[in-house]
């Protein structure tokens, strides 16, 4: 700091003390533009680059002239485009390997926000809010629609975002809209250093706009989407993180660290949870590591050490086998939670619920994939909270997925194990039968009938998926839930909803099952006569929102009589969510969906974090 910065900041009396000064003519902070191909040693400027007002001017003429500029904010590194460039797009596209997952947006302001989107009153709040998230909005339907397809193709929203920094402002002031997606490969964290992103992103940007602040952890944007008025969090991290969420109960510190997908860890220090931000899905050696810095850096920031340490119930997540190391390293216990109660714990704890005192309580947790207790492939779980543990009372009815992570990219795959165990033949007028290659349906057929690497699942996730393709909307994906997302696009677009519900069947120990096979057999038949995908997408959905409210309703019989959480990765769907509170309330329920953390697997080290302490606690 100059002499004037360093007085300010070190007397009481000023309003800057102790406030980092980010705006100083004498100290800074600097900012430069330089080319790719000349970045090496980008940790300073060059008498040669651009500096201060020249490199934006600079970058601003990048952008216009249809470039790639890699732009260094608060918490990572952007890539940057003209969103109305058709080319500047695609070779965004191109370049770091995302085909179809939608781009977000950013605009100077919420006038610009509304050419392009649909904005509510609460979409206007969370925009303009200091946290600056990525905000889902309805994409405005007119032949005027500047933006490029490819920014978000066939889609119905838009994540749109306002300027988060002084430099993103002067940059996008009086540009069309702009590009941002983080600046990183597909499945490798953000990069956040001037040389590392020089190194990393030289061959997907054309120029960099850099500054001298250096970035101490990387904090990616936050996602957030709007249902039934109340904000609906997808991905918590720059603006919300590290704010504590207040927990009813006190005891030991705890480091819980999430799952697969959508990483994030939680630490607890009494009657506090600190839930970091995303860190992203771990795929590899490098998102692994950001994972151990995260944790590293939080502990050390909060000055907790931690008595126990958390991990998801699978044995094959790299987030569990880190968490096994790091106990093991410093001899602690290490404790492990299953997926969905972890699910149904996170919710129920930013709703300031402990289990002691939520009898009764039903939590709904429709997933993607977790491990079971059993070893299965859960997904479509119903818990009841019964003398301070959460007991499962109801579960999808299973179905085999063969092939695993095949049939996850493929949905057709899925939609063909699920026609045949509901007893539909594999008719060519269905649409995920027209869809795979004849030699594909012979090898589907037999592994089906052996049973090889047909692996049953209770997932409501890949029912969607399969659901997606039987009604012929989509049968592979590029990213995770894109199937259930072109579903309820249109379902949001139907007017009527005609559909065949399914059953609610009580097995031999009392558990109860949700049966989907008459809702699938109905939409084959709807599918044959010709019925619009709108009504029949629509239809799926009020008949999962009818199975949902009828399970519900037996449990309460049975003395199930408290509030019921709707949570996991399926209740990131707003036709889905806003339909099932109307219905639930309808029947007589209080419902609680999350604000706080998301409902997918970035909320999941919270609940393992209380559950995991609550079992610690009980042991000791």
């Amino acid at each position: 700091m100059c002499p004037a910065c360093a007085a300010e900041y070190h007397d009481p009396g000023s309003r800057r003390f102790q406030a980092q000064p980010i705006a100083c003519p004498a100290c800074g902070p600097v900012v430069w533009f330089a080319r790719s191909g000349d970045v090496a040693g980008l940790q300073s400027p060059r008498a040669s680059w651009w500096v201060g007002s020249a490199a934006i001017e600079a970058a601003r003429d990048a952008l216009r002239a249809g470039e790639i500029v890699a732009v260094k904010g608060v918490g990572g590194f952007h890539l940057a485009c003209d969103a109305t460039s058709a080319a500047a797009v695609d070779a965004i596209r191109r370049r770091n390997r995302r085909l179809r997952k939608p781009f977000a947006v950013m605009v100077a302001d919420v006038a610009a926000a509304c050419t392009i989107a649909v904005v509510d009153e609460q979409e206007r709040r969370l925009l303009e809010g200091r946290e600056r998230p990525i905000v889902l909005l309805r994409r405005r339907a007119t032949p005027a629609d500047p933006l490029a397809e490819a920014v978000a193709p066939g889609a119905d929203f838009l994540g749109v975002m306002l300027p988060s920094s002084p430099m993103h402002h002067l940059l996008g002031s009086g540009l069309p809209p702009l590009v941002m997606t983080s600046g990183n490969l597909a499945d490798e964290p953000i990069a956040i250093e001037n040389d590392e992103a020089g190194a990393r992103l030289a061959r997907l940007a054309d120029g960099f706009l850099v500054h001298d602040r250096d970035i101490r952890v990387a904090c990616d944007d936050s996602l957030v989407r709007c249902v039934t008025g109340l904000p609906l969090p997808i991905r918590r991290s720059r603006g919300h993180t590290p704010l504590p969420i207040r927990l009813p109960v006190d005891g030991p510190p705890v480091l819980a660290v999430g799952g697969e997908l959508k990483a994030a860890i939680c630490v607890l220090r009494g009657h506090e949870a600190i839930v970091g931000q995303h860190v992203g899905d771990l795929g590899n050696l490098e998102t692994l590591e950001a994972l151990g810095r995260m944790a590293n850096h939080l502990l050390s920031l909060l000055d907790v050490a931690p008595a126990a340490i958390v991990a998801d119930l699978h044995p094959g997540y790299l987030s569990t086998s880190w968490a096994r190391d790091f106990a093991a390293a410093r001899r602690l216990p290490l404790l492990q939670v299953q997926h969905h109660e972890a699910h149904v714990g996170s919710l129920f704890a930013e709703h300031g619920l402990d289990l002691d005192a939520a009898a009764g309580a039903i939590g709904v947790c429709f997933d993607g994939t977790g491990f079971g207790r059993d070893g299965t492939i859960q997904g479509g779980e119903v818990f009841v909270v019964r003398h301070g543990e959460l007991s499962r009372a109801a579960h999808l009815l299973p179905f085999p997925l063969p092939g695993g992570d095949a049939a996850i990219r493929h949905p057709w795959r899925t939609a063909l194990a699920v026609l045949r165990a509901a007893g539909i033949a594999w008719d060519a007028a269905i649409p995920c039968v027209a869809a795979a290659a004849p030699v594909e349906l012979g090898v589907l057929e037999r592994q089906c009938a052996s049973g090889f690497r047909c692996h049953d699942t209770t997932s409501v996730g890949r029912l969607f998926d399969a659901v997606a393709s039987i009604l012929g909307v989509r049968h592979e994906i590029d990213f995770e839930a894109e199937a259930a997302l072109d579903l309820e696009a249109l379902a949001s677009k139907a007017a009527t909803a005609k559909f065949q519900p399914g059953r609610v069947l009580t097995g031999d120990r009392g558990t109860l099952t949700l049966d989907w096979r008459p809702i699938v057999t109905g939409l084959v038949g709807d599918v044959t006569a010709g019925r619009p995908r709108e009504a029949m997408a629509a239809g799926f959905h009020r008949a999962i929102v009818r199975l949902v409210v009828d399970t519900c309703r037996l449990l309460r019989d049975r003395g199930a009589t408290g509030p019921v959480g709707l949570t996991g990765g399926v209740f990131q769907n707003a036709v889905l969510v806003a339909r099932l509170i109307d219905a639930l309330h309808a029947a007589g329920f209080e419902v609680l969906t999350h604000h706080a953390v998301p409902p997918n697997d970035g909320g999941l080290a919270l609940g393992q974090a209380v559950l995991g302490r609550r079992a610690f606690t009980a042991a000791d």
